[in-house]
């Protein structure tokens, strides 16, 4: 199957890579802008802008894919706000020309979303759960949703993804890594103890979206994360023990106690039932998440002189 990836330099895009690689699928890869990791699994990479719609539309025409997968987004939701202009055609704009791209084509689409869709006021929500997001980077997910869905309703699946565990090329893209750096820094990193969320390892969701490449059934939104609730509090301290590091690199606060907190959503854990019942593929518990994990290659200077 040959299936035309942007995002690849991402945590998902190249976990995904890795995956369907693994699979025997055909890779056409985008980068735009980040440096190529020298292991990159792509057969083909083509560097160019995705915010230039003229060019992607003449690369899809020209590679004719069965299968596109659209990972590349700006997922910093301090990012959004700081350049929207750039945000809004990564996050909207590029997914709505890709649904119309895989409707031309008749090819299958997977466009990955978010959690931050919904408002966290009480949690495990299901996929036909009515969205509220509270931050710009939400509000443009959810819009990437409405139009993937009304360019390609035969052919398109949007599977929102919560909070990612996982090593990134780039060293910085999941929470451990993003931890580290903050760490390595010299911070102190305030963490809320009633901030629930439900991590994922990339590699797991990277499974889930090669199962959906490979199955023609599956239409419309859908939900994945992992196995386990946490807070942001009780998850600092697992990755803590994990690496064997210091306590009092995390303080515990409350989301009531802390100007920063009263603003985050509370709950955005992910009622995956309905996908966990079709798939081969299944949520991994924390511990089976932080197996694989490494100490970025930035802080490990700062690790080893602990």
């Amino acid at each position: 199957m040959h299936i035309f990836l942007t995002g690849i330099t991402g945590l998902t895009g190249s976990a995904f890579a890795r995956a369907a690689k693994r699979r025997g699928h055909t890779i056409t890869a985008v980068v735009h802008r980040t440096p190529i990791p020298d292991d990159i699994a792509a057969d083909q990479i083509l560097e160019g802008d995705l915010r230039n719609q003229n060019w992607v539309l003449q690369e899809v025409l020209d590679k004719f894919p069965q299968v596109l997968v659209n990972a590349a987004a700006v997922s910093s939701p301090a990012a959004c706000v700081a350049d929207p202009e750039t945000s809004q055609a990564l996050n909207v704009d590029l997914p709505a020309q890709l649904a119309q791209l895989a409707h031309h084509l008749s090819a299958r689409f997977l466009h990955l979303s978010s959690d931050t869709v919904f408002d966290g006021e009480r949690g495990n929500y299901a996929p036909t759960d009515e969205p509220g997001p509270t931050t710009l980077y939400g509000w443009q997910k959810l819009e990437a949703e409405k139009a993937v869905m009304k360019n390609a309703p035969d052919f398109a699946t949007v599977l929102r993804l919560p909070l990612l565990n996982g090593n990134s090329p780039a060293g910085d893209r999941s929470v451990h890594e993003k931890l580290f750096a903050r760490w390595s820094r010299g911070e102190t990193v305030r963490l809320h103890e009633d901030e629930l969320r439900q991590p994922c390892l990339a590699d797991n969701a990277a499974e889930v979206l090669v199962e959906l490449c490979e199955r023609e059934d599956f239409h419309g939104i859908r939900h994945w994360a992992g196995a386990e609730p946490v807070s942001r509090w009780e998850l600092g301290q697992r990755i803590i023990k994990h690496f064997n590091l210091p306590e009092n690199l995390v303080e515990r606060v409350s989301r009531r106690d802390s100007a920063e907190g009263q603003n985050r959503p509370a709950d955005l854990t992910l009622n995956c039932t309905s996908l966990k019942a079709k798939l081969r593929t299944q949520p991994q518990s924390l511990d089976e998440q932080f197996a694989p994990l490494i100490i970025p290659h930035a802080a490990r200077k700062w690790y080893h002189s602990l």
